[in-house]
């Protein structure tokens, strides 16, 4: 039976029942339930994520309003829903390098041809729908592919001597393909491209961001050590395909970036199979299961497996990628849904233990 007499602390006690199912905790031990107001015939609830690409945002929105529409004399229930992204903690010590950016994510392979650059670019924008604010690093100097991916040809301009990222869907991005001719090879060994990396860290405007995604340069040498060994990561995204020869190298990439004690987030399994447009028949053209075997055997989670798209082929080509020009597709959920796993496993490295109250009690005259 409703009634409109409950005090906010018994409100919070009807709340308790809502779990956020990835802490595996109750909404309300885990501080994200703010603040309650009921005024005549509305309920308002202010509700704090840890990242606005929860996955499990719209379910436990849905819970908090069923039980309060039932449980209380209310017509409505008015939700606020905010979040407060915190820095993991995998990326502290070297936090005073970018001390306006939250988290750092290096999306890379262990070999070329996987598609790195094309989740590295869905995954970013997917995060800036969801909400949060999000910058986009290309560390792949040798063939850089973002502003061909975004649809930029322009260059980026200075501010102070500082270099203000150009914009597009949401995000702010920086390249070497928006300062070279992008017809000439850039022919230079490792330190010279950490050199670069670092100016782009450092010198570049880059504001108040919650996610700073990183595509890295493919493979495991010296350059890609000397980036990794200087950039201030939270975490890494695997990026592979099905078949064996190239689980083989990203297996090396994970094992490079867990000898520099950075967190592995997750794998993403890309061109995991092959959807008939006429029939939907599933066709498994590199193989199958392999980055979830890789995942299991190393116990790192599978973020997920983006299905091979002419889509997704599409919007890399006209600079207009999937998760914009195309949501609804499967590709683009699968994208979709793999930034809300890695915002949500930084999430947790970065989760502090939640903290009760302490009462104070008095000592008796």
């Amino acid at each position: 039976m409703a009634d409109g007499n409950l005090t906010e602390e018994q409100i919070r006690e009807l709340l308790e029942s809502v779990e956020d199912p990835e802490f595996g905790q109750s909404i309300v031990d885990l501080g994200m339930v703010k603040e309650i107001q009921v005024d005549e015939n509305t309920a308002h609830v202010d509700f704090q994520l840890p990242t606005p690409a929860h996955p499990a945002r719209a379910e436990m929105e849905r819970q908090i309003r069923a039980i309060l529409a039932d449980k209380l004399d209310v017509t409505s229930v008015v939700m606020n829903t905010t979040w407060n992204v915190r820095p993991s903690g995998a990326g502290s010590p070297n936090a005073e390098a970018l001390p306006t950016v939250k988290n750092t994510v290096a999306v890379a392979s262990g070999k070329g041809g996987v598609g790195k650059s094309t989740v590295a670019v869905n995954m970013a924008i997917a995060l800036a729908q969801d909400g949060a604010r999000v910058g986009l690093l290309d560390a792949d100097v040798y063939g850089p592919s973002i502003p061909i991916m975004m649809g930029l040809n322009t260059r980026p301009v200075l501010n102070n001597e500082r270099i203000v990222p150009l914009e597009a869907f949401g995000l702010k991005m920086m390249s070497i393909g928006f300062l070279m001719d992008p017809d000439k090879a850039l022919i230079w060994r490792g330190p010279l491209v950490a050199q670069l990396i670092t100016q782009f860290l450092k010198d570049v405007e880059w504001g108040d961001l919650d996610y700073l995604i990183i595509d890295m340069p493919p493979g495991t040498g010296d350059a890609q050590l000397t980036l990794v060994q200087q950039i201030p990561l939270s975490g890494a995204v695997i990026v592979t395909t099905p078949q064996d020869i190239a689980l083989a190298d990203a297996i090396k990439g994970l094992a490079m970036f867990q000898e520099v004690k950075t967190s592995i987030l997750g794998i993403v399994e890309n061109m995991s199979y092959f959807a008939c447009p006429h029939c939907g028949e599933a066709s498994e053209i590199f193989g199958y299961g392999g980055g979830e075997r890789t995942a299991e055997k190393y116990e790192v989670p599978l973020l997920g497996q983006i299905p091979l798209e002419l889509s997704i082929r599409q919007g890399g080509d006209i600079g207009h990628p999937v998760v914009v020009s195309d949501p609804d597709q499967p590709a683009a959920q699968a994208f979709r849904s793999s930034a809300r796993r890695a915002a949500i496993n930084l999430a947790k490295d970065a989760q502090e233990k939640p903290r009760r109250p302490k009462i104070m009690l008095k000592k008796a005259q």
